[in-house]
């Protein structure tokens, strides 16, 4: 049997384990089959490759770019796709379900982008938004530090005006894109003690004493690269400040709302590969006579697992329509979060027991999936937060 299976679909047109789509509208069917044919064609054949040599992929993310797949959830007229975020979801899973890392880019990206278009001034908004919703640029979001990732009411990266600019000076960690972001967003310590004194400024990749250090050696997701950021007097022109000075917390806040949908879908994504694959093995996999998937031990374990895909999908969606309708959806959005990225990390183990042997070989991808499954738990405030927001909500009514 070969290491890669034939994806053999159903008479139905979709690979085994999947359900038809529900979209809003024609337009967005179009754009989904478009983006289903440059991830099969641009970026599944490559994906082996670069997670092996750890080699990030940035000219494929200028072609999403330039596809207009880098800003599709923000307006037309700065240059966006003006999509709902339901559709925007499902464009990240169906990257991820190719390669997670790429859809995990889009996803830093989009949430990279959230301050200038949500908070900064009409003008910013003009001169900003277009190159970084157009595909050439690639942004980073700065806020975890090497002391307080949990915890960023803490955070001791400070910038103190100097002239017409502000000087900034700290580190940052755990930064996807550093080295490689054209802009990074950075949240830093402008006032007082405690989330009211934290601003965010927009940093140039090339200003003067903004060092990306050297990458971090991850588990998984290789050809993404994190590490930290130090900031040793680099100067920000004041236009850069994005909202007012004091209300950077509230804006990373915000944006995390959603960059934690943007992580569920990954997840969903990702999960949605591994189910893919097994069913396809256990389909071809002969025992005693028998296909695999024939022995109810296995069938109820892929059950198990189409359940828990179709189970994430669906909570991931109910937020995002939440948030497409302008009302509150913090809460459920830390649901969609901790419920599917948890799914995708059981689905993605659940997947290298139904290989067996060969699951655990680098031969088959359900390894990497699995690796890959596990700073989905992490990233976009762990789930151990993400409890604590669902909680604290419960407690007070």
């Amino acid at each position: 049997m070969s290491a890669e299976l034939s994806g053999r679909r159903s008479d139905t047109g979709r690979p085994a384990g999947r359900v038809p789509r529900v979209l809003p509208t024609e337009e967005a069917h179009d754009l989904l089959e478009l983006v289903r044919q440059i991830a099969d064609r641009e970026l599944a054949p490559r994906v082996a490759d670069f997670e092996a040599r750890g080699e990030f992929p940035r000219e494929l993310l200028r072609v999403l770019g330039r596809a207009g797949l880098l800003g599709l959830p923000y307006p037309t007229e700065h240059g966006g796709g003006g999509q709902p975020y339901e559709v925007y979801l499902q464009v990240l899973e169906e990257l991820a379900t190719r390669w997670l890392a790429v859809a995990e880019g889009v996803s830093v990206h989009t949430l990279a982008c959230y301050p200038v278009a949500t908070h900064g001034t009409d003008e910013q908004r003009k001169r900003l938004l277009p190159d970084m919703l157009g595909g050439e640029l690639l942004g980073a979001y700065c806020l975890s530090e090497p002391s307080g990732g949990s915890d960023p009411a803490s955070m001791s990266t400070r910038a103190r005006r100097d002239g017409d600019g502000y000087l900034i000076n700290g580190t940052k960690s755990w930064i996807t894109h550093a080295g490689h972001a054209d802009f990074y967003n950075v949240f830093c310590r402008t006032g007082e003690a405690g989330p009211h004194g934290i601003s965010c400024l927009l940093a140039h990749a090339g200003t003067p004493g903004l060092a990306p250090q050297a990458r971090e050696r991850t588990m998984g997701l290789r050809s993404s690269p994190v590490a930290q950021v130090v900031f040793d007097d680099a100067r920000v022109p004041a236009d850069r400040l994005m909202g007012d000075e004091g209300t950077g917390f509230r804006i990373a806040m915000q944006a995390l709302d959603a960059g934690r949908l943007g992580i569920a879908a990954c997840a969903v994504g990702l999960a949605q590969a591994a189910l893919d694959y097994a069913t396809d093995y256990a389909r071809e996999r002969e025992q005693f006579g028998r296909r695999i998937v024939d022995f109810q031990g296995l069938g109820f374990l892929l059950a198990d697992m189409a359940t828990a895909v179709s189970a994430a999908r669906a909570l991931v969606l109910s937020a995002a329509r939440l948030k497409d309708a302008g009302l509150p959806y913090r809460v459920e959005a830390a649901k969609a979060k901790l419920f599917a990225t948890d799914a995708a990390m059981r689905v993605t183990t659940d997947a290298v027991q139904v290989l067996g042997g060969y699951g655990y070989v680098a031969d088959h991808p359900v390894e990497r999936y699995m690796r890959e499954a596990k700073v989905l738990q992490i990233v976009e405030g762990t789930n151990q937060i993400q409890r604590l927001v669902i909680s604290r909500d419960l407690a007070t009514g």
